[in-house]
């Protein structure tokens, strides 16, 4: 069984509102992850951890959507890890893959998805990632170019993240164990020396960050 785990528990400060519910090419951004997610055929259910105060926007927005696949909401927690941890502890007792996913990245393909799953069904863990393309300098903090960063090897990860749930499940225990802080699930891993596979992404799969990312998103998904 695989379950889904969308982390939809942001504030979305930077937006000046809350960026999950901003509206575009007819749903909330929110909607098109989670629609994405419920038609994919592999996936089971819908784990979609949110915040307390949203819990009615998100249960309206589940009743406007044409939804096949059984979902749940849980409380996110004061980090992202804890989001995380708290939607896994809320998957079915049947699961044994999990793909988490930003509840503000509303572009992922169907093909993504899919490739992801089959890599993490390799080797225990994949990543759905792309190669960085820019000259990267690094500042050391001061503001100004101290030196040129080799890119050859460098990617960019995003979501989804398939993991066996077993496998995150200890993961995130070594995180809570060292009191580490982490901003994606695959650095939980490095604690665990699990491998985790780059899955390249093929097609653009942007996250809205600021508002200057909605008319990208908007062309994509209209697309």
């Amino acid at each position: 069984m695989v379950s889904a785990v969308i982390v939809a528990a942001g504030s979305g400060i930077r937006m000046g509102a809350d960026k999950l519910f901003l509206e575009v090419a007819g749903l909330p951004v929110v909607g098109h992850t989670w629609r994405r997610f419920d038609a994919h055929p592999e996936i089971d259910e819908v784990v979609i951890v949110i915040r307390e105060s949203a819990h009615a926007e998100f249960e309206a927005l589940g009743k406007q959507l044409a939804l096949s696949k059984p979902h749940c909401f849980v409380e996110g927690g004061m980090e992202r890890q804890h989001s995380v941890n708290n939607g896994l502890s809320a998957v079915n007792s049947n699961c044994e893959w999990v793909a988490i996913q930003d509840g503000a990245r509303p572009c992922t393909t169907n093909e993504a998805i899919t490739a992801t799953l089959a890599a993490a069904r390799k080797g225990g863990a994949a990543v759905v990632a792309s190669k960085v393309t820019d000259t990267l300098k690094d500042s050391g903090g001061t503001g100004h170019i101290i030196r040129n960063v080799e890119r050859t090897h460098l990617w960019a990860v995003q979501t989804p993240q398939v993991f066996a749930l077993k496998i995150i499940r200890n993961a995130m225990l070594a995180v809570s164990a060292q009191d580490a802080a982490i901003t994606d699930d695959t650095a939980a891993c490095e604690l665990i020396d699990q491998a985790v596979a780059l899955v390249d992404g093929d097609a653009p799969n942007p996250k809205v960050t600021t508002a200057a990312d909605l008319p990208l998103v908007e062309l994509l998904l209209r697309q």
